[in-house]
């Protein structure tokens, strides 16, 4: 965003405004110096019960984050309004993540250790992400399949290319039906007709899709594999990245 910002040598209360980044600052041996998360911080669900919610990731209640009187906002291009994060830092020192590829994630996992003097504890898991996108790339599990992921209904949404889900549905060996399309493009079922994706991805996040939800895909894509995928696995870009190998591996395609 090109902004210069100043940031306390020890910060002490931190407010996050982006669910994986808030999870990803507990599991890096924060606790009480997190004074608040948004409504959609889940994770981990012991330790969140007692914060201070702040609103929604795009729609943040500036006075409650005013009251808190926080040393460090930490907030995510994409996720978060761009005058709202504009307004805060009028205040307070807002440090942003942009996350487009998963170099993108490593990199802001370890920035988040020097942020927090937490160097230690975030080089520990980078390395072992490391290892394990290493494994799951060899695996290939989608042995080069068309996929069409889909993150909204009504309009219906997929992932399009340059995004942190394209890397990886790449990175698993599938390839994106729709990885000439825009970052998030609408589409229709006539489209989607005329792809001809091997597999249908919906997501359990940010849109709720269901089991309810797979009848109209088979009905209207019947030679598409139709499958609910938990969308924190493919789209969270922090410390819940640790779970996506033994997720991947146990995930049924036939």
């Amino acid at each position: 965003m090109n902004r210069e910002v100043l940031i306390p040598e020890q910060p002490l209360r931190i407010v996050s405004l982006v669910p994986s980044q808030t999870e990803l600052l507990f599991d890096l041996g924060l606790n009480e110096e997190i004074i608040g998360i948004t409504n959609f911080c889940i994770h981990p669900k012991e330790k969140i019960k007692d914060r201070q919610k702040v609103g929604g990731t795009k729609r943040l209640r500036i006075d409650k984050i005013k009251a808190l009187a926080p040393d460090l906002i930490i907030g995510n291009k994409e996720e978060n309004n761009k005058e709202e994060i504009l307004a805060l830092s009028e205040s307070f020192p807002v440090w942003m993540s942009d996350i487009q590829t998963l170099s993108d994630a490593l990199e802001m996992i370890q920035a988040f250790g020097d942020l927090v003097h937490r160097k230690t504890e975030a080089n520990t898991i980078v390395r072992q992400l490391k290892n394990d996108f290493h494994q799951l790339s060899t695996m290939q599990k989608g042995a080069n399949a068309s996929v069409a992921y889909f993150i909204w209904n009504n309009p219906l949404m997929v992932a399009g290319k340059d995004t942190f889900i394209d890397e990886i549905l790449q990175l698993i060996g599938f390839k994106n039906a729709f990885e000439s399309f825009p970052r998030y493009p609408e589409t229709s079922f006539e489209q989607l007709q005329q792809l001809q994706p091997d597999y249908i991805f919906l997501s359990s996040e940010p849109y709720p899709f269901q089991q309810k939800h797979i009848s109209e895909f088979v009905e209207k894509l019947p030679d598409s594999k139709t499958i609910i995928v938990d969308g924190e696995m493919f789209s969270w870009y922090g410390s819940r990245m640790l779970h996506l190998k033994k997720y991947i591996e146990q995930l049924t395609l036939e």
